[in-house]
């Protein structure tokens, strides 16, 4: 199982933040609110329900649409059904397991998955003068509906880990955003192939010196956060090339899903215009 996989998350019970931190904390203080809704930032939202989060959306970070379809574990059709069919009842989610499309199983690990990654995102965005999300649409509700919810301590102490990996692999944030720029012969000359795992060899395959760790993850089906440990890993074995400190750090603007509707987007708009 890779790092970013859901199932590595630890789920010990963490201490109440103190007080005045959760005062300047929009996610902690809905948490101890038991809010509903969903918090936006520059770079994604998170969906709370109960206090409890939900769903977490990024463009930064392949969707459970997107790693089910990509992989070929659904057809494009049969995901896009689902959304038509039960997403404006919010159980597209549902929907899938009633129809025999996936098992519960199934479902709860790839959601768990793609929300611990989308909101490593949400919660730190790339790129210099991004900011954590602040907004809150209160009740706004996700079309996948609610699976298996995530306290929010369970939830920050996952995303703190993920960035102890990151900064033990490679501690250099620049090739996060970055094109993935390979050595040439640098595996061959250094006898790094056989240390290679498949996962990185992918990453290293597809790195062509204009898709960043983001981009690349998109075209193999991967998760996102595994995509950006295995380019600093492959920086640190010498077989990925640093950015230039000279080169601004902002990579190309965040790619779209292609092929599936902003369904999500809609939604919300038409939540919002429910509740004026």
């Amino acid at each position: 199982m890779t790092a970013g996989a859901a199932g590595a998350a630890d789920t010990t019970p963490a201490p109440p933040a103190a007080p005045d931190r959760v005062a300047e904390d929009p996610l902690a203080r809905l948490a101890c609110e038991g809010a509903t809704g969903a918090l936006h930032g520059p770079v994604g939202a998170l969906y709370l329900c109960d206090g409890a989060v939900v769903h977490a959306e990024s463009p930064a970070a392949p969707d459970v649409g997107w790693r089910l379809t990509a992989r070929g574990r659904l057809s494009p059709e049969t995901w896009e059904e689902a959304v038509a069919q039960g997403g404006p009842g919010y159980r597209a989610g549902d929907f899938l397991v009633e129809h025999g499309r996936l098992s519960q199983g199934e479902l709860e690990l790839c959601h768990l998955s793609a929300l611990f990654d989308a909101a490593y995102f949400v919660l730190y965005p790339l790129g210099d003068g991004q900011r954590p999300p602040e907004r809150f649409l209160r009740e706004a509700r996700h079309w996948l509906g609610p699976v298996r919810p995530v306290p929010v301590p369970v939830l920050r102490r996952e995303v703190r880990r993920r960035r102890r990996l990151l900064e033990q692999a490679w501690p250099g944030a620049a090739v996060d955003a970055a094109p993935v720029v390979p050595v040439p012969d640098a595996g061959r000359s250094r006898g790094h192939g056989a240390q290679t795992a498949c996962g990185r060899r992918a990453v290293l395959h597809a790195a062509d010196g204009v898709r960043t760790p983001v981009q690349i993850a998109r075209a193999l089906g991967r998760p996102a956060f595994a995509t950006l440990l295995d380019v600093r890993r492959l920086t640190a074995l010498g077989l990925v090339r640093p950015p230039d400190p000279g080169v601004p750090e902002d990579g190309p603007p965040l790619p779209e899903a292609p092929g599936v509707p902003d369904t999500s987007l809609l939604l919300r708009i038409r939540d919002a215009l429910e509740a004026l």
